[in-house]
């Protein structure tokens, strides 16, 4: 448990890297927590419905809806079951709604549902990142004023507490959403292509020892050529979220560029804040990833490293794109997220082929300007369940059954599993049965890396429009349709006219 002065401290003043790694290592495992905590809610007050639920099993047949993604609708049955032997009733049924793997859609989805009062979906998947936002505008169930306090003390107690602060009111602190796993990125690659290159990933301790960004590109470049494998680093650079708040978030830190001067301003107060998007950290990374695209030709290119190792394509590119041929065995390496490790890394695919390491730096930490950037950054990530206040009392009941088995330990390591859902509690780690999970139990070491250096989002109320705003300035940058300095000053000049209007 961490002390409650990190609680404190997170809702009023951001968090810094020490803080996220105290909480995150407080059962022994220092790893990345999902989300971040926003700021400028609408109101002090708790919020939300608060009406107690009942959460005992119903006694008669009950069937909700579950709006999560496409990857938890494919293995629909393995979740029943494995809810089931959590002690899910067998009267409750889930009807599970595979949304968009894109989280804006995601977003934009369940906004329009909830400001017009449907009752189902009853239970919603929401992205940590975006969780703040509709507690504050008060459009989801107060689990704190509505489940039994065993239940809110149990996640206050034992989960990662910098992700259960992104569940919570952030005046209140009520909670709102049950953390379901944290998420963050590494660079997954062919060891296969890459030993056939003449390199040694264990001898030069890849899994641990984060290389440079220069190092990387030189090796991807060398490797491509060496084995002909057409692409060479696929990453996601489409103007949507998963840029503003992952990739660029990433590549600018990772040079030791910040959106608003370091961790400590990340999540307000806004309007009276420093904006540096401008500045040459940030700047140079854009270069970079200009020179990884376009190559040594662009007028931009940054010297020294290799170009041409991503295609164009990476401008167009998420999640699943940007995952398709790397499965196809069209590309040495891939920045992604933990489920694609467990795809990847079985055995029918690459099995002990796939290796991971975390994401390359820029600058070293004590080279950087500002504290918590330079080195391996990745982006923190993450979802929660969330209950529908306008669902009808008989299915919100059904969704705290749900919940309640979604909180078993079982349920957390057997998840794990099945779809490399990284468990909420960091003492789940350390066990011997995650361990020996099969595939991702084999790389919880670059994990464990990846959560040391992990980095949130910026989110506040003001967030929604300033992602939009980075996400396209970003990708004209990418695209060679703006120089970079250009679009960062653009940029900063649009983040502080949405502070200022806030």
């Amino acid at each position: 448990m961490v002390d409650s002065d990190l609680h404190d401290d997170a809702r009023r003043n951001g968090v810094s890297r020490r803080r996220f790694v105290q909480a995150a290592g407080a059962s022994g495992v220092a790893l990345g927590l999902a989300g971040c905590i926003g700021g400028n809610p609408n109101d002090g007050g708790s919020g939300g419905n608060t009406s107690p639920i009942n959460t005992e099993a119903p006694s008669g047949d009950v069937k909700i809806q579950w709006a999560a993604d496409s990857r938890v609708a494919e293995n629909s049955d393995r979740i029943m079951e494995a809810l089931r032997n959590a002690g899910l009733p067998d009267n409750i049924n889930l009807e599970i709604l595979a949304g968009s793997q894109v989280t804006d859609n995601r977003q934009s989805q369940y906004q329009t549902w909830l400001n017009s009062g449907r009752e189902e979906p009853a239970l919603l998947m929401m992205d940590s990142g975006w969780t703040i936002p509709f507690i504050v505008r008060d459009q989801i169930q107060n689990l704190s004023q509505s489940l039994p306090n065993d239940w809110i003390k149990q996640v206050e107690n034992n989960y990662f507490q910098a992700s259960v602060d992104t569940a919570k009111h952030p005046d209140s602190g009520d909670l709102f959403g049950i953390p379901l796993f944290p998420d963050f990125p590494t660079i997954q690659y062919r060891k296969d292509l890459v030993t056939q290159a003449g390199y040694d990933p264990e001898g030069q301790n890849w899994a641990t020892e984060s290389m440079s960004w220069k190092d990387f590109s030189a090796m991807i470049k060398d490797t491509m050529e060496q084995t002909n494998t057409q692409q060479g680093f696929n990453f996601q650079a489409s103007v949507y979220e998963g840029l503003s708040c992952c990739d660029f978030n990433e590549f600018m830190s990772s040079f030791g560029g910040a959106y608003f001067g370091g961790l400590d301003n990340l999540f307000g107060p806004v309007g009276d804040r420093p904006i540096t998007v401008d500045e040459d950290p940030v700047v140079q990374s854009i270069r970079m990833v200009r020179t990884f695209i376009h190559g040594s030709d662009d007028q931009h290119a940054l010297d020294g490293y290799a170009g041409n190792i991503s295609p164009e394509a990476v401008l167009q590119w998420v999640e699943d794109s940007s995952k398709a041929p790397f499965d196809n065995g069209n590309a040495v390496a891939l920045r992604n997220w933990p489920y694609s490790i467990v795809e990847n890394g079985a055995e029918e695919n690459y099995g002990e082929d796939l290796g991971v390491m975390p994401i390359p730096w820029g600058v070293k930490p004590d080279q950087a300007k500002y504290e918590g950037t330079g080195g391996p950054v990745a982006a923190l990530g993450g979802w929660h369940m969330t209950i529908n206040p306008n669902a009808s009392d008989d299915a919100k009941s059904a969704a705290a059954n749900v919940i309640k088995a979604m909180m078993t330990e079982d349920f957390k390591l057997k998840i794990f599993e099945i779809m490399g859902w990284i468990p909420p509690e960091p003492k789940l780690l350390n066990s011997q049965r995650a361990k020996k999970v099969p595939v991702i139990g084999r790389y919880l070491e670059p994990l464990r890396v990846a959560g040391e250096n992990a980095i949130p989002r910026p989110v506040t109320a003001v967030w929604t429009q300033q992602s939009g705003k980075i996400a396209q300035q970003v990708n004209a940058a990418y695209a060679q349709k703006k120089a970079p300095k250009q679009a960062m000053t653009e940029l900063k000049s649009q983040l502080q006219d949405i502070e200022n209007n806030a």
